[in-house]
C-alpha cells in the first residue's frame, strides 16, 4: 500500500513527514544499502507519492547525514565507513556526556522515574539472537533509554545533535548485529550508566556512557576492517 493510499487526505506536510520516517527505518535496518543510488521515478511509483514530498524527505534525510545529494545525479544513502565512524563515536561521546551532566543537574524524580522504566522496558528484550522483529522492538526500547538519560538536560539544540548521531551510530550497529550476537555486557552496562544518572554521580555517569559509546564503537570498528 503507498503513503497515499494509507492517508488519502493527508497534507503535503504529513505525507512528507510520513515518508521521511519510512525511508529513515530502510536506511537503518539496510534495506536501502549504504552507497546506493536513489532513484527518484523509481521511488515516487514505489511509495505512491509525488516529487515534491520525495524531494523534502531526502533533503530532510541529507540533514541528518543518512543520505547524500549528488549534483544533477540525485540522491545516495551515505556510504559507511571505519573513518566516518570514528567521527560519529567521537562526536556522541563529547555531546552525550554534556547533555548528561545538564540533565544531572535539572533532572526531577519524574526523570528518574523515566529513566527505571526505559530501562525495565529495555531489559524485557530478549538476549543473545533476535529475529528481525525482536530487533526492532529491541532498537526502538534502546533508543528511548539513550533518550530519557539526556531528555532533563533543557537544551533542545543539543538534544537534537545527540538524537542525530545515535541515529548515525544505530545504522552502524545493525550492519555489525546481521553478522554478530548481541554482546552480553551491553544490559549491565546500561544498567550502571542509569544507576549513577539517578544518584547524581555526574563523573561516573560521564565516564560509564563514554566507555559503553567507544566500546561498541570498537567492536563496530574491528568488524569493518575484517
Amino acid at each position: 500500500m503507498s503513503l497515499r493510499d494509507a492517508a488519502p487526505n493527508a497534507s503535503p506536510v504529513t505525507l512528507s513527514t510520513a515518508l521521511t520516517e519510512r525511508l529513515r527505518a530502510a536506511i537503518m535496518r539496510g534495506e536501502l544499502v549504504p552507497g546506493s543510488k536513489l532513484v527518484l521515478d523509481r521511488m515516487r511509483a514505489s511509495y505512491g507519492v509525488s516529487l515534491s514530498p520525495l524531494r523534502e524527505a531526502l533533503c530532510k534525510l541529507e540533514s541528518e547525514g543518512l543520505v547524500r545529494a549528488e549534483d544533477q545525479r540525485g540522491y545516495r544513502v551515505a556510504p559507511v565507513s571505519a573513518d566516518n565512524l570514528t567521527e560519529v563515536i567521537r562526536l556522541r561521546v563529547e555531546l552525550e556526556t554534556m547533555a548528561a551532566r545538564e540533565a544531572i543537574l535539572h533532572g526531577d524524580a519524574a526523570w528518574e522515574g523515566r529513566i527505571l522504566s526505559a530501562l525495565h522496558q529495555l531489559g524485557r528484550c530478549k538476549g543473545g539472537p533476535r529475529t528481525p522483529e525482536e530487533q526492532e522492538v529491541w532498537e526502538e526500547r534502546h533508543r528511548a533509554f539513550h533518550a530519557e538519560l539526556i531528555s532533563a538536560c533543557r537544551m533542545p539544540l543539543l538534544q537534537q545533535f545527540c538524537e542525530t548521531l545515535h541515529d548515525q551510530s544505530d545504522r552502524y550497529r545493525r550492519i555489525f548485529l546481521k553478522d554478530h550476537a548481541p554482546d552480553r555486557d551491553v544490559p549491565a552496562e546500561h544498567a550502571a550508566i542509569a544507576e549513577a544518572m539517578i544518584e547524581r554521580r555526574a563523573d561516573d555517569a560521564a565516564r560509564l556512557l563514554r566507555d559503553h559509546i567507544e566500546r561498541t564503537g570498537r567492536n563496530i570498528q574491528a568488524a569493518l576492517r575484517a
